[in-house]
């Protein structure tokens, strides 16, 4: 998938515990733990606002796009 999450990222800058970043944004910390390890198929934009808010940083702080590589086949 071409969204990568760097919540991790943001929560090590911060020195944030996965548990603390939950209890700031009453979210369970199966539901955390599943967007940051990139396994989410979305998330509300009233979740991205309390993260960010919690870790004092912006959406593009959490969320990066990257490309596909694309695969290529000898022939």
């Amino acid at each position: 998938m071409p969204i990568i999450v760097n919540l991790d990222v943001m929560m090590a800058r911060r020195k944030m515990s996965l548990n603390e970043l939950s209890e700031k944004v009453d979210l369970t910390l199966s539901n955390l733990s599943i967007l940051k390890t990139g396994k989410a198929k979305a998330i509300r934009f009233t979740t991205l606002e309390s993260i960010c808010n919690a870790l004092d940083c912006q959406p593009g702080d959490i969320l990066e796009y990257r490309e596909n590589e694309k695969k290529t086949t000898n022939s």
